[in-house]
């Protein structure tokens, strides 16, 4: 009898911790006031965090992996494309500095950088994408795309639409 205890103990303990795990992946709920309209999706690579605005109080807040050191950018952008399990084609300074790497790696694949979506942005090579490398969100790793959590990608993908503003700040 005590031994089935200890092990629905022991299993309750673990899905607990397992349950808090994935709930660190979720987006938060912040306070947010300022100059931006509901559906604006705010960057600030400095923070690594990336802002949904809902209203004028409050925004969904996300945390991201930015920009390496030189590879930084700022501005104003839109969201001009949105894909599930998108193939990726290495931009020319990617497979400048990685010539080894396939010309595309199809979506899916687990050598595939964007993980289970991506928003390509308007002007410019760069996505907000997922990222087969979890461990990567929170620091400056990317060529200038926005990496986020799978979970999170798919959150943000379910709550976007083509045309919302991006406006990445350092």
């Amino acid at each position: 009898m005590l031994e089935r205890i200890a092990v629905t103990l022991a299993v309750t303990i673990g899905a607990g911790l397992a349950m808090t795990a994935a709930a660190e992946a979720r987006p938060e709920l912040v306070g947010m006031s300022g100059q931006y309209s509901p559906g604006t999706i705010v960057i600030r690579t400095h923070e690594r965090h990336l802002y949904l605005v809902l209203d004028g109080e409050h925004a969904m807040r996300y945390p991201v992996g930015v920009g390496k050191a030189g590879k930084q950018w700022a501005g104003t952008t839109t969201i001009d494309g949105k894909y599930r399990y998108p193939a990726w084609a290495p931009p020319a300074e990617v497979k400048r500095d990685k010539p080894n790497i396939p010309d595309v790696i199809p979506g899916g694949s687990p050598q595939n950088p964007m993980g289970v979506a991506a928003m390509t942005l308007a002007g410019g090579e760069y996505a907000i994408h997922g990222t087969n490398v979890p461990n990567s969100v929170g620091g400056f790793v990317s060529y200038g795309c926005i990496r986020m959590l799978n979970p999170d990608i798919t959150d943000l993908y379910d709550r976007v639409s083509i045309g919302a503003t991006v406006v990445v700040t350092r």
